[in-house]
């Protein structure tokens, strides 16, 4: 895989952190999920830097915002018990169909 891809996955897998430990500070009222909260998002921002050296900055915050989306509902519903209705889901699939897309068929996504 692509270096890129491997910095822009990390980089979504720590924003995906820093917002699970976001609703677990309860609004920044717990030192230590706030404290995480802080320091996720300085990695995420900082490796998606990095990988804006890979990918056209366009195409990083589709995917980077877009899979975020994706995997903090998922942990909001198996962590933080908050379910998702057929729209919702809907909409989240679509926005998985549209990362394949501009991975997939779009010549944009590589520098």
């Amino acid at each position: 895989m692509p270096k890129g891809y491997l910095l822009l996955i990390a980089a979504v897998l720590t924003e995906t952190i820093g917002t699970s430990a976001l609703q677990a500070s309860q609004q920044f009222s717990r030192l230590w999920p706030s404290m995480m909260v802080v320091v996720a998002y300085a990695i995420s921002f900082y490796l998606m830097g990095l990988t804006l050296k890979y990918l056209p900055v366009g195409i990083t915050y589709a995917i980077w915002s877009g899979f975020g989306i994706v995997f903090i509902a998922i942990i909001g519903y198996f962590v933080f018990n908050q379910r998702l209705d057929l729209p919702a889901v809907f909409g989240m699939g679509l926005i998985v169909v549209g990362i394949l897309v501009i991975h997939l068929f779009s010549n944009t996504a590589s520098h």
